[in-house]
């Protein structure tokens, strides 16, 4: 493939830009550069995915018999990049990234005509139901129960480490439906309300601090929740075979714009960091060898991007290749966190609960440190678990060790 963009691509790279500029507004940008955790609350996510899709610029990927944009992979990684050079926050993938194709290639034509539209506008909030207390990497182990009742299922159990399931309307969720010898066999794939009776949603601390708004993950518990058969994607059993499809959504995906744009960062608090010889962290030598290395794994990261998103413009899946990426990316996601609070220095040390308090209004603690320094701490402990969601790097290495080089 060729890695030139042509004017046409340039144009398009300009008009992006232009509205991200005018839409992207002053408040938005306020409130994520002191984000924890890399989204906003609720109601700025919301305006900000709403905006999108007033210009139908919401879901890249969906194809436009759905609502999408109808753009080749070239226009997505553009797009992708100049979101990510602008800073703004990233849409809330459960609807619009993960569960939108699994109704799209497995749904009948009701469940697409209900969900489809509702994801594209952001109407409707959408939470993952995948890991369980005991059942994380290793999927296939969940126990929670939906017995069958005529024309619903009864659930019993619970799901851990559900991101934003405070916030959440509607949960794609596995469920074990039966007990086959070969575990995957007995698990369906199921979409439910979670306003339904018998849902309770308990919020876990994290160590950023239990602020309004920036509280990320829960436990969800069920207590004889009623699911309707027609809520459930595909065949009983089956749910196995659309959750490895979702995973290549979850796991895929473009980190290099996102990654230029911290290490662009990093180099700004380089230049106002000073070295151990009075000069600034920046011109320091050990520390640019340190970022460069960086900067070298995310052009690599750039390249297998564009590879894989070429392939898919001529009909290929994304398979293992979603593996390689989500590996590779979320390592160098942490890395680059870990470079960002030793420039900053003694300077992240500082704790500050609610870095949103004074853009809302309330009462704020003075700063000790510089401003961009409060969430460099907290993003750094954040990031930790982005080796592990979407299926831990352990099982990455095992999906490309099979897959791929035929181990």
């Amino acid at each position: 493939m060729h890695f030139d963009f042509s004017p046409q691509d340039q144009q398009f790279r300009e008009d992006v830009g232009a509205w991200i500029a005018q839409a992207y507004d002053a408040d938005l940008r306020a409130m994520m550069a002191q984000s924890k955790n890399g989204y906003l609350d609720k109601a700025s996510q919301v305006r900000w995915q709403k905006a999108l899709h007033a210009r139908g610029w919401a879901a890249p990927n969906w194809p436009e018999e759905y609502g999408g944009p109808g753009w080749n992979a070239t226009q997505r990684f553009i797009f992708q990049s100049e979101l990510a050079a602008a800073g703004s926050p990233p849409v809330s993938p459960m609807g619009l990234k993960m569960v939108a194709p699994v109704i799209m290639k497995y749904g009948t034509p009701e469940q697409k005509a209900r969900f489809l539209p509702p994801i594209l506008a952001s109407d409707v909030w959408w939470c993952q139901g995948y890991s369980e207390p005991n059942s994380g990497s290793d999927l296939a182990s969940l126990q929670m129960r939906a017995e069958r009742d005529g024309e619903h299922y009864i659930l019993n159990g619970s799901k851990i480490w559900t991101t934003h399931a405070q916030w959440a309307d509607w949960m794609f969720c596995l469920v074990r439906t039966s007990r086959e010898s070969k575990r995957q066999e007995g698990i369906s794939f199921l979409l439910l309300d979670m306003h339904a009776p018998g849902i309770t949603v308990s919020p876990l601390p994290t160590l950023d601090g239990p602020v309004a708004g920036q509280q990320e993950v829960n436990q969800v518990f069920f207590e004889n929740v009623r699911v309707p058969v027609a809520n459930r994607i595909g065949e009983e059993g089956k749910g196995w075979t659309y959750a490895k499809y979702l995973l290549e959504f979850e796991r895929g995906g473009t980190y290099s714009p996102m990654l230029r744009k911290q290490l662009a960062r990093i180099a700004d608090i380089a230049a106002d960091q000073p070295a151990d010889d009075g000069g600034r962290l920046l011109d320091d030598p050990a520390f640019r060898r340190k970022l460069a290395a960086l900067h070298v794994r995310a052009a690599t990261l750039e390249a297998v991007e564009l590879r894989v998103f070429s392939g898919l413009e001529s009909g290929s899946s994304v398979g293992a290749a979603s593996s390689m990426l989500k590996l590779t990316g979320t390592e160098t996601l942490q890395a680059a966190s870990e470079l960002a609070v030793e420039a900053a220095g003694p300077a992240a040390l500082p704790f500050v609960q609610d870095t949103w308090a004074e853009l809302q209004g309330c009462e704020a603690a003075p700063r000790v440190g510089p401003d961009y320094a409060a969430v460099l701490a907290p993003r750094y402990f954040n990031y930790r678990k982005a080796s592990i969601y979407g299926g831990s790097n352990e099982i990455q290495r095992n999906i490309i060790a099979k897959l791929v080089l035929g181990l």
